[in-house]
Order: structure tokens, then sequence, then C-alpha cells
């Protein structure tokens, strides 16, 4: 299942995606003439342990009676897809040069970490795909992309240990962690240069973790304007999911809905000599077969 947050007459709802369709699970309970209806966020939904098990009796009603009256088409201008939380309730956790190369790209091997670099991007980021991300041209002239997977956290936990870690997922996104370069280099720690309005483009949706084998390797790719400027897979990750959530894990509490940026390759615009900053009408599509194409324009 692809879970989506989309906006339809001005309020927000859950639907599922399939086939470039959007289910609205919501209206096919009331037709269904559940008494238990689905909260209208996703992070309430992930809350409830029963949801994806109501979501897969809806689903069937759906395929069985063949109702179209809670189907949309991915592009129906009546309806707008937002960011799957379009809100997180605490600061997204993000994970700093996973990849070796990326550590040296942005610095040398000395770079390359020995224990997993841990930083926030407050809530107040987070955009959907293909909302405009603003430049900010009167803060920054060094903005730059970094795509990512993020996970989505299932259920509550401390203290998680590597061998359970896989449990407490909820599923899948895809992240953009956009970075002013100036500003991280200027204060030294990464909140501000991490943290400018409009720089966590997430989405398309989120897919759960009965899509995707366990331990799988995904393989991600980042073009801006049609260009490559991303491609490596996770197997290169330096700290894997499990090592990731367990370090987070052992004195802060994860919590339903909580994000975990797990880092980004090489190729980001200021590993390139001269570097390659994101400029106004730039295009940014970031793209992993299981979990489908984040694509934002620099405003």
């Amino acid at each position: 299942m692809r879970f989506v947050t989309f906006i339809k007459d001005d309020v927000e709802t859950v639907g599922v995606y399939e086939n470039k369709q959007i289910i609205d699970i919501q209206q096919a309970a009331s037709a269904m003439g559940l008494s238990h209806r689905f909260p209208n966020t996703l992070v309430d939904c992930i809350q409830d342990n029963s949801f994806v098990d109501r979501v897969e009796k809806v689903l069937t009603w759906v395929t069985n009676t063949k109702g179209k009256e809670v189907v949309y088409e991915w592009d129906d201008p009546n309806i707008t897809v937002i960011a799957p939380i379009p809100r997180p309730r605490k600061n997204i956790f993000c994970i700093g040069k996973n990849y070796a190369a990326h550590a040296i790209e942005m610095g040398s091997e000395a770079d390359i970490p020995k224990d997993p670099i841990v930083f926030s991007k407050a809530p107040t980021t987070v955009i959907g795909p293909d909302a405009k991300i603003y430049h900010h041209q009167t803060v920054t002239s060094e903005l730059d992309y970094e795509g990512e997977i993020a996970i989505v956290i299932g259920k509550k936990g401390r203290g998680i240990g590597k061998e359970e870690a896989y449990d407490y997922i909820f599923g899948y996104t895809l992240l953009n962690d956009v970075t002013a370069r100036d500003l991280q280099r200027k204060h030294k720690q990464y909140l501000l240069g991490k943290s400018l309005d409009t720089t966590c483009p997430m989405g398309p949706w989120i897919t759960h973790t009965c899509q995707v084998e366990k331990g799988v390797h995904f393989h991600l790719e980042t073009k801006v304007n049609g260009e490559v400027r991303q491609s490596a897979s996770t197997e290169q990750f330096i700290f894997d999911i499990p090592t990731i959530i367990e370090t987070i894990s052992q004195g802060i509490t994860l919590e339903p809905g909580d994000i975990i940026a797990t880092g980004t390759p090489a190729g980001v615009g200021n590993g390139f000599s001269p570097p390659k900053f994101l400029q106004s009408g730039d295009v940014i599509e970031i793209s992993v077969k299981e979990l489908g194409v984040l694509r934002n324009q620099v405003e």
C-alpha cells in the first residue's frame, strides 16, 4: 500500500495510491457504512494499530464494487496531493555523511564518520510533491539539493535494538534535504542551514513495509533539469537502517509519524568544481523504483 495525503474542497484527507489513481479511504468507509471511520491525518492513522487491516478491507470493497465515486485520477485538478505528513509533530531526524563518497566530496577521507552524525530539520520546512522551493535569495546564495530516502516510524519505542528495528518502521518515502551551504558553514551547526522554509520536499507517498522486502537495498537517483547528479544504492550506507534506529532511540523515544532521513549520496551541487548550486527555475527529481518520484521546482 502507498499512502498519500491530499486536499479536496479545502479538507485534508488520506488516500491510497494505486495505478495512477487515489482511493479516498474516508469516503469509501462512509459508502460502506462503517461505524469506525479513519482519522483525517496520516499520523493519526499510523497510531491506530488496526489501520492497515481496515484499509485492506476498504480496498477489497472498492475493487469488488468498482466504487468510482471514491476514486480520483492522480492528476485530477480538483485535488492537491501534499506531503504525506505535511506537518510533522517533531523535528525531522537526519543522518549526515552516510555515504563515504559524499563525505569525501564534502571534505576528505578524514570526514568519513565513525559514528552516525545526527541533526534535524524544523517541521515548517516540509512541502509536498510539485510544490515550489523558495530560493531565499536574500538569505543564501548556495542553495543545494540532497536526495534521500526517509523512514517513517510506525510505533512507539525507546532503546530499540538492531534486531527489532524493522518492526518499528511503518514505511518509506522520498525526501529532499535542501541545504543552504553558506549558512551551514557560517553557523557551524546544521539547524539554520537545513531549516529554511520549504527546504524539505517529501513524498509523493509513503510506501508501507508490506510492499517492501525487509532489508531491501533501494537505488536512488537525483536529477536536476534532467541531468543525473546522484545515483547510488543504500547498500553503500556507512550506517544501515537498524544502526540508525538503534542509535537515535537509545535515549530518545521514537513515536508514530516520526521521520528519519537516512543521508544523501555523492553528487550534491557543492561537490562539483565549480559548485552547481540551485537557481530559480531548476527542477529537482528524486526517484526510487519502490517509492516513486519526488519532483519540485525552485521558485
